[in-house]
């Protein structure tokens, strides 16, 4: 499978968290399995980091990397063909970070790991346990 996670998806996978159930985290380590981190994802954490709203053991430029690499998360760029996805999107979800992590999903094929009710009301694919 192929899957996006979203951003706090990423930042609780990172931490071990236990807000993650045991078979989506087996799901995102089994290297059969293509998981992605958005740009969009790096962007949201970059800006919270700096807001002062998500502490974080070091800047995300020095941590992000690495945690990806360890966890052998993929990089995925934002290109304007997801940007225009947004205009086909309806209005369910207002927060523009998950909006493009939708357009995203949507534009690459990807199952959107989430656990945003919000975010599941689309036709889009997405998992959570």
């Amino acid at each position: 499978m192929r899957f996006l996670v979203d951003t706090c998806v990423a930042i609780w996978y990172f931490e071990g968290s236990d807000k993650i159930g045991v078979n989506m985290q087996d799901l995102l380590c089994d290297p059969k399995n293509e998981v992605y981190m958005s740009d969009v994802s790096v962007l949201e954490i970059v800006i919270k980091y700096t807001m002062g709203k998500l502490p974080l053991p070091s800047a995300p430029s020095e941590l992000l990397p690495t945690l990806a690499e360890n966890h052998a998360f993929a990089t995925l760029p934002l290109f304007q063909e997801a940007i225009f996805q947004l205009e086909s999107l309806p209005p369910l979800h207002r927060d523009p970070f998950d909006r493009l992590l939708l357009a995203q999903s949507m534009e690459h094929g990807l199952t959107l790991v989430t656990p945003d009710p919000k975010i599941r009301q689309y036709s889009v694919p997405t998992m959570w346990a």
